[in-house]
């Protein structure tokens, strides 16, 4: 039977030296934060518990200080295998120093993950991460020597003449995850969550491997008191329930409550402010043409989060927009809110919304251009020493019906002016995005060309497409020269056959007329 404890308490009952941990969350939302600060601080105090493993799907903190970053103590981590980085530099710090093995594979995979430790399945058995760095030929997921020099992860097998990665089960001891209210018999609801993350799963998964699920809650009520339609967790996987502070405990990282962001309620949203006139309008505006009707879409963040505005200002109908966190429908938030999103049609598990995605459901993905090589790849989870991770990139690029990387050409003090129809770059960024070769394979060009897979590179001044010849400039912007602006700011030579001119509508105030 579940029993109400402190964070403390559950910890020093359920998680011992050298325990694998599952976690839960999307950036904030749905993070147990209650736990995560009351473990780091147990390590300090106690130096317990120590030595453990960390599983978690997508990535969780703030970038400085909250979520998993409670977790960044010498010690207390010796393994963490995570689908993103960048959101918690002090993990990310003691795997750039080698003081724990890290491994970033797909959000979506380790949400499967779970689901299949659950099932007693041996792992994930999936063509996702083929010919990308988390594939073994490359580098099997692992992102530093003391990863290189622990077991191997993910196998590659021939099952029926085709080529498939097999992602490693491993037993869950802990399960930490959070909901919104519990009673006393350990059922659990989520209603004032944003999403679900992969909860069910991961304590799925703890439960049948002899484990334990410690679930963070704002509040206990009386057994008998919830609608068993909304209790997404049974009392018979629960083991301790922690009632947080109201701090510990916020919608997101960026907002307390939002009852849109749950369904619980619709508020009215005026279309989005039309964006400037400058690089990102333009990249936005030419990535919107590519919008087929009633498209189901994933959007990343940053770049691609113009082509909503643009679908608003050109009042272009039928787009859906998802996201890998479950979400469909709706409008996407961004920063400390990504993740959650306000007014959606209806929120996922994450995992059922990965089946979604690898099983080819999107029509088009929007995803950043960070760097690009002469073969069409694409790189956003390493540079230099800075691990970002892939987060659903690989899920989401490998698996949609058309994929349109959006960025600029070049990056670091890039200006340009976009007036009466034409562009001029007024000062060049220093840092050459276009490469001969990306540091890390997070897309590969190769494998999309084998699925005859539809790929654009959409930047500010040139449109690029991946052909069975390689990558071929398609489009320039009018007002740049070809050899200066373009050839000399990229290291290798593309496919040149018939460049055509970008749509002088593109670079004008007025609205573009896209829905006509």
């Amino acid at each position: 039977m579940a029993q109400v404890m402190t964070a403390r308490q559950a910890i020093e009952a359920y998680i011992k030296d050298g325990a694998t941990i599952g976690y839960g969350g999307f950036v904030g939302a749905a993070h147990a934060e209650e736990i995560s600060l009351e473990l780091g601080k147990s390590f300090l105090e106690t130096g317990h518990p120590c030595g453990l493993t960390l599983m978690y799907a997508a990535g969780q903190g703030d970038g400085k200080e909250l979520g998993l970053n409670h977790l960044g103590e010498e010690g207390l981590v010796t393994r963490a295998i995570g689908g993103h980085w960048a959101l918690a530099p002090r993990l990310q710090k003691l795997a750039l120093e080698n003081k724990l093995a890290a491994y970033n594979l797909p959000q979506g995979v380790i949400s499967h993950l779970f689901r299949d430790i659950a099932a007693g399945k041996p792992g994930v058995l999936t063509h996702v991460g083929l010919q990308t760095f988390v594939d073994p030929r490359l580098e099997g997921g692992k992102i530093n020597d003391m990863a290189r020099q622990s077991e191997d992860l993910v196998q590659l097998l021939d099952i029926n003449g085709e080529e498939k990665l097999l992602y490693k089960a491993i037993p869950v001891d802990v399960a930490v995850i959070r909901a919104t209210y519990a009673d006393t018999m350990g059922n659990c609801t989520m209603e004032h969550e944003g999403v679900y993350s992969e909860a069910l799963a991961i304590a799925q998964a703890a439960r049948n491997s002899g484990g334990h699920v410690i679930v963070q809650v704002k509040k206990v009520v009386e057994y008998g008191s919830l609608d068993p339609r909304l209790v997404k967790l049974p009392g018979i996987y629960v083991d301790a329930i922690v009632v947080a502070e109201e701090d510990n405990h916020k919608q997101t990282f960026g907002t307390y409550y939002n009852p849109a962001y749950s369904g619980e309620c619709r508020v009215p949203v005026g279309s989005l402010a039309p964006m400037r006139l400058d690089e990102r309008k333009v990249i936005a505006r030419r990535a919107a043409m590519e919008l087929v009707p009633n498209a189901v879409v994933n959007l990343g963040i940053g770049m691609p989060e113009g082509v909503a505005a643009i679908a608003a200002e050109e009042k272009l109908e039928g787009m859906v927009l998802t996201t890998e966190s479950g979400t469909v429908g709706g409008i996407p938030a961004g920063g400390t809110d990504f993740g959650v999103t306000t007014n959606p049609d209806c929120v996922l598990d994450q995992p059922a919304q990965f089946d979604f995605y690898d099983g080819g459901g999107l029509d088009v993905a929007f995803l950043g251009l960070a760097q690009m090589d002469k073969v069409g790849n694409i790189n956003v989870s390493k540079f230099g020493p800075k691990i970002a991770g892939c987060g659903g990139f690989i899920n989401i690029t490998q698996n949609a019906r058309k994929v349109i990387y959006c960025g600029t050409f070049t990056a670091g003090g890039l200006k340009v002016s976009v007036d009466n129809g034409s562009l001029q770059v007024l000062n060049e960024g220093k840092v050459k995005k276009l490469l001969d070769a990306v540091e890390q394979v997070t897309f590969s060009g190769e494998y999309a060309q084998k699925k005859g897979q539809q790929v654009l590179y959409i930047t500010e001044r040139a449109v690029f497409e991946l052909t069975a010849q390689g990558v071929e400039l398609k489009e320039i912007a009018p007002g740049v020269d070809l050899e200066r602006d373009i050839l000399a700011q990229m290291d290798f030579a593309p496919i040149m056959k018939d460049v055509k001119t970008m749509d002088a509508r593109i670079f004008r105030d007025e609205p573009m007329g896209l829905n006509k």
